[in-house]
């Protein structure tokens, strides 16, 4: 088992990755248009999809990655792909397709939640490839309990910056909240190249 400070160094770098406060004008994007109850369900989703992600990469991520052949690049790629068409609709003013109207169904505030705020946004390849070796710096049970015991409060702060996301918003007001989606948008998009580059330089070194 490693000592307090290494977790607490664990802690800080998890936290850069996945950048919880950096992302909230992309919450207030993706949550448009919702209602204050649909607004907190997707908190309350994203926040333990995160927790799931991030534990199933402590616990099976290498194993999983090698069963199905998957590289971290190639997940880095996928995922820059995938930020870069929702930054696309951000950008064209597409918000149907981005955030679930009035009248959408419980699944379809939930797939928000998850993809794209859950992963690649938040629990996305930097951060699940540094919880992947986070979990090799020691192979004791101890150790394992102190890295869940991390990422659950990593979720936690994921669930209350999504409860100040509306305060924001507020403040913003409806021509301020479409001046911050497009900005956010260009903003994915390049997020989205970087997470294209890095995975194209891992899967072709010959590129770097």
């Amino acid at each position: 088992m490693l000592e307090f400070t290494e977790y607490t160094k664990i802690f800080i770098s998890l936290f850069a990755i996945i950048d919880p406060v950096g992302i909230i004008p992309i919450i207030i994007a993706f949550t448009a248009g919702m209602t204050a109850q649909k607004r907190e369900r997707v908190g309350r989703v994203a926040s333990f999809s995160v927790l799931v992600i991030l534990l199933a990469a402590l616990l099976l991520g290498e194993a999983i990655l090698e069963f199905f052949g998957i590289s971290i690049h190639s997940f880095r790629t996928a995922g820059g792909i995938l930020l870069l068409l929702m930054s696309i609709n951000m950008l064209i003013g597409d918000k149907a397709s981005i955030s679930p109207s009035e009248s959408t169904d419980g699944d379809a505030t939930t797939s928000v939640a998850i993809v794209p705020l859950s992963t690649p946004l938040l629990a996305g390849p930097g951060a699940i490839s540094t919880v992947i070796l986070d979990a090799h710096k020691a192979s004791v049970p101890g150790h394992y309990m102190a890295m869940a015991l991390i990422l659950f409060l990593l979720s936690l702060t994921v669930w209350l910056t999504f409860l100040i996301a509306p305060w924001v918003s507020q403040r913003l007001g409806r021509i301020g909240s479409n001046i911050v989606t497009r900005l956010m948008g260009l903003l994915l998009a390049a997020i989205a190249v970087e997470f294209i580059a890095g995975g194209l330089r891992g899967l072709f070194p010959a590129l770097g």
